[in-house]
């Protein structure tokens, strides 16, 4: 369900709306997909399609996106129907899973025990090869999204597109939750948003929504990698 925080926010306040992308053939079969290029699937640009005009309706004054053409073909409808152009950051990445690319999750408990026991037991002192770890992913996230709120003038709205996971650990750091938090936090639907609002100008930020947008079954998500 999607959730809404309270709370006042001061007029001159500046949000992120981070948008996941729409749904992929891998994510409908639940493979990992990190750094690898797969595009949106036909239910992927519907949901684009259904979201583009309620985050264009926010009236954002820039738009950025992950270079992977998951999330830069949802942005590309954002951009359409707010007339704004989309500006490509690699750093939006989703977390690259290293050989764990492509696999179900049964297929990498099977292939990869030892990891996959890490893995499930949040343990990053054990990962694959070429896989990221969740400081590696905030030290490239992070910086990227603050200089994105810093980029806005007072009142701006910026509009991020991006990937479940990596947007997921953002967020928690930009708020300064901790990583245990995100248990408590749904997982993210393909093309659903969260916003990010300063509490003050310059100030920190907090979240002002929730995994919100177009619900049904064609939106909800496996947490997988993607």
């Amino acid at each position: 369900m999607p959730t809404r925080m309270s709370g006042f926010a001061p007029v001159e306040a500046r949000r992120l709306v981070l948008v996941r992308h729409g749904r992929t053939a891998w994510n409908l079969a639940r493979r990992a997909q990190g750094h690898t290029d797969i595009p949106l699937d036909e239910v992927g640009h519907a949901q684009a399609r259904r979201m583009a005009p309620l985050v264009a309706d926010m009236r954002p004054a820039r738009i950025w996106t992950s270079d992977l053409a998951r999330a830069a073909q949802t942005a590309a409808y954002i951009g359409e129907c707010a007339d704004l152009p989309v500006e490509t950051d690699r750093r939006l990445r989703e977390y690259s899973v290293g050989e764990r690319t492509g696999l179900t999750r049964a297929e990498f408990a099977e292939r990869f025990p030892r990891e996959y026991a890490a893995w499930a037991g949040e343990d990053e002192t054990v990962l694959l090869p070429g896989a990221e770890s969740t400081a590696d992913v905030l030290a490239r996230m992070v910086p990227a999204l603050r200089g994105f709120v810093a980029a806005l003038t007072p009142t701006q709205v910026g509009v991020v597109v991006t990937h479940g996971a990596c947007l997921r650990a953002a967020m928690l750091e930009l708020v300064d939750l901790p990583r245990s938090a995100d248990a408590a936090f749904a997982t993210m639907g393909n093309c659903t948003w969260t916003v990010l609002q300063e509490t003050e100008l310059g100030g920190r930020l907090r979240i002002a929504g929730y995994n919100e947008g177009v619900q049904g079954h064609d939106f909800s998500s496996d947490d997988e990698v993607g």
